[in-house]
């Protein structure tokens, strides 16, 4: 059931984005009245789940859930359709058209995906808002892990900047490390700038290691697990828990330690409650787990917008989303970090999708992708929308337009270069699946 409705989320953003791309190149070639002859929602590679025409144009539904197209009269895209391309131009063709329309129509897509992000973004910071950990309100430091280690981190560093800019969010701090090359912590009382190398890059990379970098925290109890072992010792809310068995225990991380290493034994848990210290015993159980919870909103802040403020505010974090994007293009292709390995096809990310339906998540990860799909549409690869873009400012600057043979042969290398990265997407999901059964 978890898988199931981890597979209807994925398409239902998936059928969100495709079908409201394509429309983004739809209506301006039905507005300048350009034969449009397929409208489709996912590939119809051989057959259709559904199909029907409606005047010049058949709608359909595909069976491979990878995008989808709309097929123009008069156009060389990635069907290599160019039989109709041998008779004179028709009034109703793509090629008939001025250079300025056949622009829009191609930028059609990536504008709509712009400004699908843009309103996504803008409505949920007007309803929920933007709750985050201040970067700079970490008053116990970072904690780390051995990929942390590798990176030339140290648990208890304060990170003060990044490629010498200050982050907002600690979430922004986590990403700006990956793609950063340097960050200055302030360590034992001094402030030092470290460089972050690329083997612990390749090391967070190669295990999917997103986590090497968290936050200290005092071990403040939030809440007791009711029926579990520290419940039935005498642990209450609020509790601080300061030491295990006498050995001092200042942060969350090194109470977690010791009761990792102990089950089925018997330990004294000292906790300072109003003032007073207390000391409680248990029998920790076999699964290493007590049954406390430890706070965390101490450390959080959230930034309110009425509808008015998110609008620019929206809009910022549309371009935030982009500029990621682009810096994460800057690491894939950096071949010492290993990160094109880690490149996600449909199966990594349904495998990112909850396990239970959210649509706080459903609504981020659609404007996520939304600005991915833009970012990746506009590159100038033939085959792409930015392919025809850029035949198209071509023809705009030098008065000709390029010849079929070009776009032809434009269009095929194009295809190659998709179906190589799709060869590496595809590899790499069967990869990590095969990975799970080693």
């Amino acid at each position: 059931m978890e898988l199931f409705i981890q597979i209807v989320q994925f398409i239902l953003i998936i059928s969100v984005l495709v079908i409201l791309h394509e429309l983004g190149h739809f209506i301006p070639a039905k507005y300048f009245k350009t034969k449009v002859e397929k409208f489709y929602l996912f590939f119809d590679v051989k057959f259709s789940l559904f199909k029907k025409k409606i005047g010049d144009t058949v709608y359909g539904i595909g069976w491979l859930p990878l995008g989808g197209y709309v097929k123009i009269a008069g156009m060389i895209d990635e069907s290599m359709d160019t039989e109709q391309m041998k008779s004179e131009p028709q009034p109703w063709e793509f090629r008939s058209k001025p250079a300025w329309q056949r622009l829009i129509i191609m930028l059609g897509g990536v504008t709509v995906n712009f400004f699908l992000a843009w309103f996504i973004y803008t409505m949920l910071l007007f309803n929920n808002g933007d709750k985050y950990i201040p970067a700079d309100n970490l008053k116990h430091g970072i904690l780390i892990d051995s990929i942390g280690e590798q990176l030339g981190l140290k648990t208890g560093d304060k990170i003060l900047a990044i490629d010498g800019k200050k982050s907002k969010k600690f979430t922004d701090a986590v990403l700006d490390i990956i793609l950063g090359d340097e960050v200055t912590v302030k360590r034992d009382g001094k402030e030092i700038t470290v460089p972050l190398s690329a083997e612990g890059k390749e090391a967070v990379f190669s295990t999917q290691g997103r986590n090497f970098l968290g936050y200290r925290q005092k071990a403040m109890i939030d809440s007791v697990v009711s029926g579990m072992v520290a419940e039935k010792a005498g642990v209450l809310k609020g509790d601080e828990i300061v030491a295990v068995n006498g050995q001092k225990t200042t942060y969350w991380n090194e109470f977690v330690s010791i009761i990792k290493k102990s089950p089925n034994k018997e330990i004294e848990l000292e906790v300072l409650r109003k003032g007073q210290t207390e000391k409680l015993h248990m029998v920790v159980p076999e699964e290493a787990a007590i049954g406390v919870v430890l706070n965390r909103e101490d450390l959080f802040v959230t930034d309110t917008y009425s509808f008015g403020a998110a609008i620019p505010e929206g809009f910022n974090k549309t371009i935030e989303v982009l500029t990621k994007q682009i810096r994460q293009f800057k690491v894939i292709f950096n071949t010492k970090t290993g990160a094109y390995k880690q490149v996600k096809g449909p199966i990594g990310i349904v495998e990112m999708m909850p396990k239970q339906w959210n649509w706080t998540f459903i609504w981020s990860f659609m404007a996520m992708f939304s600005v991915w799909l833009a970012f990746l549409n506009i590159l100038p690869i033939p085959a792409l929308d930015g392919g025809h873009v850029m035949f198209l400012l071509y023809e705009i600057i030098s008065g000709r337009p390029p010849s079929e043979k070009v776009l032809e042969k434009g269009q095929i290398v194009g295809f190659v270069i998709l179906m190589g990265l799709m060869a590496i997407v595809f590899g790499n999901d069967i990869w990590n699946i095969i990975k799970k059964f080693i």
